[in-house]
């Protein structure tokens, strides 16, 4: 069945949303917890599976139910359709700071390999899967995760990236080394392995990670600025851990905390 063809636009800077327009009877597909807004005469509804139009009955939902558990995502979709006469407006919101991407899949041949936690919504009869890696490396040591999102059809899905990013097209035989937390998707044939960094004492003092994710090109690949593990462990980092007040750990903290009689 055709996928539904959307109007949309992208609004914000760093903390930005989508906002879909829907033609009577068009729908989106949403992931839970990213809807904004939503006007009246949009039926919402929650959905085995990945809500895609595919076929296969039961057992083909209970596939796609099974598809979502195994990338760590719920086993329930949202559909939102419109059932009003007139179009109508919804909009999804990105859950962290960053931007959101959007992806005609027909301009990437029907077919897009992204982290299992990027996907925000898509055009109803987008079809969300798994993409195993073939190659073990990238499954013992993939760092973010060997098993990746697969997004198939040709309508247009939306994807949400920490920090800024960045749409590299690389040439054929082209490779880029890339922090495996900096990878958000890939397409257009783009090979993707891991490999170790080389020297144990750059693994352990440099900062950075054992090892790196090798793309290799022809093909699309879109990179993140910051991957939301880097900035989690980061803000982890920085909060209080004695439950102390917000303040604390800084040369005001214990100024303030004499000023309010908290060092009687």
């Amino acid at each position: 069945m055709a996928m539904d063809v959307i109007d949309y636009k992208i609004i914000g800077s760093e903390m930005q949303f989508v906002e879909v327009e829907l033609d009577p009877s068009e729908a989106m597909v949403g992931e839970a917890g990213s809807l904004m807004y939503m006007e009246d005469g949009i039926d919402m509804d929650a959905v085995f599976g990945d809500g895609s139009n595919s076929g296969g009955g039961f057992f083909g939902k209970l596939l796609g139910a099974g598809k979502r558990l195994v990338t760590g995502e719920s086993l329930f979709t949202t559909v939102y359709e419109n059932k009003a006469p007139i179009k109508r407006k919804l909009a999804f919101a990105a859950p962290y700071p960053g931007k959101i991407i959007a992806v005609d899949l027909r301009q990437v041949g029907g077919r897009l390999i992204a982290q299992k936690d990027s996907f925000l919504c898509a055009a109803r009869g987008v079809s969300l899967g798994i993409a195993f890696q073939q190659k073990m490396s990238v499954g013992f040591f993939g760092g973010e995760g060997f098993i990746m999102q697969k997004m198939e059809g040709d309508g247009v899905t939306f994807m949400h990236a920490g920090g800024t990013v960045v749409k590299r097209e690389l040439a054929q035989g082209e490779t880029l080394r890339v922090d495996t937390g900096c990878l958000v998707a890939l397409a257009g044939g783009v090979d993707f392995d891991i490999q170790y960094v080389g020297k144990i004492k750059t693994a352990l003092f440099g900062g950075e990670g054992l090892f790196f994710a090798v793309l290799r090109g022809p093909g699309t690949v879109w990179l993140q600025s910051l991957p939301f593990s880097r900035l989690a462990s980061r803000i982890f980092a920085a909060a209080p851990q004695r439950g102390g007040g917000r303040e604390e750990g800084s040369m005001l903290g214990g100024l303030g905390g004499i000023l309010d009689g908290d060092d009687d």
